[in-house]
């Protein structure tokens, strides 16, 4: 072990080697914010949807924008920032990201319109783009290639433990506090932050970074901000066929396709596009976004699921959630040991095809199914994903140099990110447009386009109508589990497709035979991704 030690020590002076758990302790502090702002607004959408002084009266499509806007510029700069970390310094820019998330939240907390949100809302994605690949840079250049693994595992489990607290805190505080009160709280979170980043973390960079690439970043942001939006709109029109919901498309499609070409000519890409040429790295990506693109839709719907149609309280709907959140914040750090004996790709299969039947089982839930049956589903969803996120995280850390660490953290997080927002546009949509597809024929035609655009507009109209309006509600609440059904079975869809790709691209057990008198699963991840 003392060789391999050997090349970190003239990287990073042992004073810090000796505290890298702290300073891992850290990094994941700064990890918990960014996923903890988003699993606190999962509970609290439906509050925010409901009309003021309680919430903002959101609708369906702008519920989606309040969190596709914070995806979208964070997906959007995360190439750019994990470069800017490598040229700049990765403490520098993760100092700076925290104080712009911070800023974010606490303008967020003060909106007076679904609009102002959505714009706050992307400010505080702005500051996370700039802490997300930060911290598993940093994570790359405090630890020895061996013992990566377990800090990755590590730090996906502080996943885990930020999906756990954020939708109980969420929770706690609606319950006694104004729905701001979910962004408010992360300005103090961010202040711990900041001391102990200053106090405990080491900067480092790339000793060759490559230049900041402004025409990559504005076609990555345009090119996903037009593709999302016509999906996002083809949903509240319930018409994917409209001519301005094709054009958008088309155009997303059409910048985006623009990019991948103007980064494989550059000289100085956000993106280097040669790294896809590796089909176990290409692999590894495509399965984190498959994942976070089945999972994000899930939890949307699961949410008014919860509570629009079973009748649970914010904070009970975190509670019921907690289940993904244990699953994987104790199965994520243990990940690499299974990894070890069977393999990147019966574990990441295996995975996969969990999640694929918890999302099919979301089929057959109705409005009195035991409850304990949704606690079971949630708890095998975090099993898969844990068994996902860790095995996947190594393979793209370690597919390339320790100095482009950043770049190599952005991709994945970008993906993630991007398959998130997809994700929630994508089966968000299908939701929308089976839901309204349900309801239409039991609403006045007067009342169809904006009563019948969500579960929560149906409610609100009935409420207004008094005791006519109660004979809405079964309808509702039927239509609504409907459009579950479907958006669960295209959920399910899509972590099939993921359990085939992974099964076709990631290493398998063949290597293992060679690595055996030394320690397999790590020298399996480093030999194969080479």
């Amino acid at each position: 072990m003392t060789s391999p030690a050997a090349p970190a020590e003239r990287r990073v002076p042992e004073a810090v080697h000796r505290r890298r758990w702290a300073i891992l302790g850290v990094l994941m502090l700064s990890l918990l914010i960014v996923v903890l702002d988003n699993s606190i607004l999962n509970v609290a959408i439906k509050t925010i949807s409901t009309p003021p002084p309680t919430g903002l009266g959101a609708t369906q499509s702008e519920l989606e924008w309040a969190i596709n806007a914070y995806t979208l510029v964070f997906a959007g700069l995360l190439f750019s920032a994990g470069l800017l970390g490598d040229r700049l310094g990765r403490k520098k820019v993760l100092l700076a990201g925290l104080v712009v998330f911070g800023i974010g939240s606490a303008l967020a907390a003060q909106s007076g319109s679904p609009g102002e949100l959505i714009a706050f809302r992307a400010v505080m994605g702005l500051g996370a783009a700039f802490v997300m690949p930060a911290t598993l840079a940093v994570l790359m250049n405090v630890f020895e290639r061996d013992e990566q693994p377990k800090a990755i595992g590590i730090w996906a489990g502080g996943v885990g433990l930020a999906i756990a607290i954020g939708p109980i805190t969420g929770g706690i505080l609606l319950d006694h506090f104004w729905w701001g009160s979910v962004f408010l709280i992360n300005v103090p979170i961010v202040l711990v932050a900041l001391a102990l980043m200053l106090w405990l973390v080491p900067d480092s960079q790339d000793p060759n970074p490559g230049r900041v690439d402004p025409v990559g970043v504005v076609l990555s942001v345009i090119g996903l901000v037009l593709l999302v939006y016509g999906i996002i709109k083809g949903g509240q029109l319930a018409d994917f066929t409209d001519t301005t919901v094709l054009a958008t498309i088309g155009a997303g499609l059409a910048v985006l396709a623009a990019f991948v070409v103007f980064e494989k000519r550059s000289d100085h890409p956000s993106i280097d596009v040669t790294y896809f040429k590796n089909k176990v790295f290409s692999a590894a990506i495509g399965a984190i976004a498959l994942v976070f693109f089945a999972l994000m839709g899930v939890t949307f719907f699961s949410v008014f699921y919860t509570q629009s149609v079973r009748g649970y309280t914010p904070l009970q709907t975190g509670l019921l959630m907690l289940p993904l959140a244990v699953a994987q914040m104790v199965f994520a750090p243990r990940a690499r040991l299974v990894v070890d004996r069977f393999g990147n790709k019966a574990v990441c299969t295996a995975g996969l095809l969990v999640i694929a039947a918890m999302l099919a089982a979301f089929a057959t839930l109705e409005a009195d199914t035991p409850i304990w049956i949704l606690e079971v589903i949630f708890f095998f969803m975090g099993t898969g994903m844990a068994h996902i996120m860790t095995p996947v995280s190594v393979v793209i850390m370690q597919a390339l140099p320790r100095e482009k660490a950043g770049s190599a953290s952005a991709l994945s997080n970008t993906f993630r990110q991007v398959g998130g927002a997809l994700g929630i546009a994508v089966l968000g949509s299908v939701l929308s447009t089976a839901y309204r597809s349900g309801i239409e024929d039991s609403l006045p035609a007067a009342a169809r386009h904006k009563a019948g655009e969500s579960i929560e507009a149906t409610l609100g109209f009935a409420a207004k109508l008094g005791a006519r309006g109660e004979a809405l509600i079964g309808p509702a609440h039927d239509a609504f589990l409907h459009a579950m059904h479907v958006t669960a079975l295209c959920g399910a869809g899509v972590a099939l497709f993921g359990a085939v790709v992974v099964a076709l691209f990631l290493p398998g057990k063949a290597p293992q035979p060679q690595q055996e008198p030394g320690e397999p699963g790590e020298k399996e991840l480093v030999t194969t991704d080479q």
